[in-house]
C-alpha cells in the first residue's frame, strides 16, 4: 500500500496547488471586475481642442451636462465635445476651471463628473435619442439594463461561491469546489455578457447619433478590466471543477483498492 499512498499524497498536492491558483484567479477577477464598476472609463471620446468647444457652445454646455433635466443626447453631444468619459455609474466631461463667459480660452481643464441615477439606468431610450415622441428602443433599452445588472450578478455568484469555497475547507472536502467552480463559470458568462451587452448598446448609439470628424471614440481601461476578468472567472472555474471531480474519482478508487 505504501507505493499507492505515496502517489495519493502526491496528486493531493496536485489538488491543492490547483486551488490555490484557483482562488488567486478569483481574487484578481473579483478585483478587476470591482474596479471596472467603479471607474468612469469604459468609453473615452478624444476631441482636439475641448476649451475651445466648450466656448463655441456658450461655456454652458456642462451646466446642461450636469443638470438633471438632461437627456441623452444632450449629455452625449457634451461627450462629444469636451473629451467625455462614461462608465456604468457616471458620466464625466473636461472643461476648464474659469467657466465664466467673458474669459478668454484657457489651457487649465478640469473634469466634471455627474452620476446616473437609479431612475436613469432604467430609463427607457429612444428611437431618436433625445425625441420623446419617437418611440422606445427596445434594443437599446434592454441593453442598457442588462449592463447595469450583469456586473452585479456576476460579483454575487463569485462572493456565493467563495462562500461555498469556506464552507468545503470547514468541511475538508473538495467536493464543494464543483459548485464554486459552476458559480464562477455563470459569473464568466455575465461577466462576458456584459460586454458583449456595452459594446452593442455603443454601436447602436453612434449609428443614432454618429461621432463628429474631429472626435475619436474608443474603449477605455475600465471596459479592460472587465475583458481580462472573464477569462480569469472561465480559468478558476475549470481549475476548481477539475480538482473537486478528480479528486473525488481518485478517492473513489483509492476506497475501493482498500476494501479489496
Amino acid at each position: 500500500l505504501f507505493p499507492y499512498s505515496r502517489k495519493g499524497a502526491m496528486m493531493d498536492n496536485r489538488f491543492a496547488t490547483a486551488l490555490v491558483i484557483a482562488c488567486v484567479l478569483s481574487l484578481i477577477s473579483t478585483i478587476y471586475m470591482a474596479a471596472s464598476i467603479g471607474t468612469d472609463f469604459w468609453y473615452e471620446y478624444h476631441t482636439l481642442s475641448p476649451a475651445e468647444n466648450v466656448s463655441e457652445a456658450g461655456r454652458s454646455i456642462w451646466e446642461e451636462f450636469v443638470s438633471e433635466e438632461a437627456d441623452e443626447k444632450t449629455y452625449t453631444d457634451a461627450l462629444f465635445r469636451c473629451n467625455g468619459t462614461v462608465g456604468l455609474w457616471r458620466r464625466c466631461i473636461t472643461v476648464p476651471k474659469n467657466s465664466h463667459w467673458y474669459s478668454p480660452p484657457e489651457t487649465d481643464m478640469t473634469t466634471k463628473c455627474i452620476s446616473f441615477s437609479l431612475s436613469d439606468q432604467f430609463m427607457e431610450k429612444y428611437i431618436e435619442p433625445g425625441n420623446h415622441n419617437s418611440g422606445t428602443d427596445l434594443n437599446r433599452t434592454y441593453l442598457w439594463r442588462l449592463q447595469f445588472l450583469l456586473p452585479f450578478v456576476s460579483l454575487g455568484l463569485m462572493c456565493f461561491g467563495a462562500l461555498i469555497g469556506l464552507c468545503a475547507c470547514a468541511c475538508r472536502s473538495l467536493y464543494p469546489a464543483i459548485a464554486t467552480g459552476v458559480l464562477h463559470f455563470l459569473a464568466g458568462l455575465c461577466t462576458l455578457g456584459l460586454v458583449g451587452c456595452y459594446v452593442a448598446g455603443i454601436e447602436l448609439l453612434h449609428k443614432k447619433l454618429p461621432l463628429p470628424d474631429d472626435v475619436r471614440g474608443e474603449f477605455g481601461w475600465s471596459f479592460c478590466l472587465a475583458c481580462v476578468s472573464a477569462p480569469l472567472q472561465f480559468m478558476a472555474a475549470a481549475l476548481f471543477i477539475w480538482a473537486a471531480r478528480t479528486n473525488r474519482k481518485e478517492f473513489t478508487l483509492l476506497k475501493a483498492y482498500r476494501v479489496a
